[in-house]
């Protein structure tokens, strides 16, 4: 009996440590995204398609050394059961030379990637993107014993801090006709803040006592998580280099802008998960029915949560992005509507991946990666010759057949049918697809009045609202799950159930 009582504890504890993580995050990633609309907003008037080009371009090659110089040990270091000064020196000591070698690399064969690109601008702006490579590098240990220890508020304000100076920078640059290295200046300010911040806040300073059997047994796990995220970047680099060779680099600008604009939706609302789940997963893997519940209750909630805002940007993108960024970015309106779309369809894809790593089976998660990522790149090679809007239809198309076959893999991992998979996603598609039609009714027999605010307002309450009715209607558990995970004191919670009528449900 003791011992159960133990148990409901440490679980309770696991709980809230995890939804206190969940709003940290979340707060976090609030401010600053609002924050990065209103520095994007000013960029995009002062910065040109081209330029934005050119440092996507870029982008696509410096994650790429950051991922390569962490070599997956801080995703080891969150997922294993015991750490030691020993491990995590040798873990640090290994990214900082790898970091260090592969920065060298990048500087010498720039100019190489330039003429690939077709791009001269490029040779600069990567040699200068090197300088962001050794902070991170720096933080990676830290920052993953600040996750470890769940620490989540910690690692929220660091990056709260990085990202307002990396942004205040940015404007600085760009209202003083500096152009491409206003981006250029964000990127690497923001990692060296972050690192500052990390090594103060994880008060740790490692030793040169280091364990080869530790650096292997590292390896064989990181290196497999290094080869899926390696794999991501990889395609990342083929797409951009596709887009720009055959539609230029303004093309490649406006459809960043497009990413841009639905990455920011979907953190907003639940790329804050990740690296909570990731720890959480690896807590609770040891009893599967937690697992499961676990599981099951995090995808519906993220689906419910995600899918109104991405429908949103659906239905008013036509008015949205000439609003937000001005009329020469209207091209990015038809890739902005198709990726929002396949971000409802592969929003599982973010818990899975935590799912995978926290249970310590990265090299699944690799061979989906792969195939998937593959599948991508000759779909954009093939659909570019339509254009912006090909090449984000084809992200639509592959993302359905990826969404299926991750079902199978993560029933197969936890011994689920495809279809108890599938059912958070199933259960929310109706009530998704109907406000995707009310929304876009109401959005059009708006369209032509003068005031586009008036249709982005009303379209959005309509969203709102009809998803909400039809998901206490249809998904009444899911509501449930969503509300009760929200760290509020009781009495709020206890006012929105009753507002909902979910406590009738419940006792039902």
């Amino acid at each position: 009996m003791g011992a159960e009582v133990d148990r409901q504890v440490v679980e309770e504890g696991i709980g809230r440590s995890a939804a206190s993580g969940v709003l940290w995050l979340a707060a976090q990633k609030w401010v600053v995204r609002i924050s990065g609309f209103a520095t994007l907003l000013v960029l995009t008037r002062t910065v040109s398609p081209r330029e934005f080009g050119v440092v996507a371009a870029a982008m696509t090659f410096v994650p790429m050394l950051y991922l390569l110089s962490d070599l997956g040990f801080s995703t080891y270091l969150l997922q294993t059961a015991q750490i030691d000064r020993q491990s995590l020196s040798t873990a640090f000591w290994t990214s900082v030379v790898a970091g260090a070698l592969l920065s060298a690399t990048l500087w010498v064969v720039a100019p190489l990637v330039a003429q690939a690109f077709r791009l001269p601008d490029l040779v600069q702006v990567l040699r200068a993107l090197v300088l962001s490579v050794v902070p991170t590098v720096l933080a990676g240990v830290p920052l993953a014993l600040l996750r470890r220890s769940m620490r989540f508020r910690a690692v929220a304000v660091q990056a709260l801090v990085a990202a307002v100076l990396a942004q205040v920078l940015a404007v600085v640059i760009a209202l003083r006709g500096g152009g491409v290295w206003a981006l250029v200046g964000q990127v690497v300010v923001a990692q060296w803040v972050i690192a500052v911040l990390a090594w103060r806040g994880a008060r740790w300073l490692p030793s040169f006592w280091l364990s080869p059997r530790q650096l292997r047994e590292m390896a064989s796990f990181g290196l497999r998580v290094s080869a899926v995220d390696f794999v991501s970047m990889s395609r990342l680099w083929a797409e951009s280099w596709i887009i720009t060779v055959a539609l230029g680099p303004s093309a490649l600008g406006l459809f960043n802008i497009a990413q841009r604009l639905v990455q920011v939706a979907q953190e907003l609302a639940a790329a804050s998960m990740v690296p909570v789940s990731t720890v959480v997963f690896a807590r609770v893997r040891q009893s599967m029915s937690r697992l499961l519940v676990t599981y099951v209750k995090a995808l519906g909630v993220a689906y419910a949560v995600v899918s109104p805002i991405m429908v949103l940007i659906v239905v008013t993108a036509p008015a949205l992005v000439p609003l937000l960024f001005g009329d020469e970015w209207r091209a990015s309106v038809v890739p902005t509507q198709a990726l929002a779309l396949a971000g409802i369809i592969t929003l599982g894809a973010m818990l899975d991946h935590g799912l995978f790593y926290g249970l310590g089976r990265p090299g699944s998660w690799l061979a989906y990666s792969v195939v998937v990522d593959a599948v991508t790149v000759g779909a954009t090679a093939v659909a570019v010759r339509w254009g912006l809007g090909g090449v984000a239809v084809g992200f639509v198309v592959v993302a359905t057949l990826a969404t299926i076959a991750r079902w199978v893999l993560v029933g197969r991992l936890l011994g689920l049918t495809t279809q108890q998979v599938a059912r958070p996603f199933l259960t929310v598609l109706a009530p998704t697809a109907v406000t995707t039609g009310a929304g876009v009714l109401v959005f059009h027999s708006l369209s032509t009045t003068s005031r586009p605010w008036v249709a982005l307002t009303v379209s959005a309450l309509t969203v709102v609202v009809v998803n909400l009715v039809l998901l206490r209607l249809l998904a009444a558990t899911i509501v449930r799950d969503a509300v009760g995970i929200v760290p509020l004191p009781d009495r709020y919670v206890s006012r929105v159930q009753r507002l909902l009528r979910l406590e009738v449900v419940g006792a039902a």
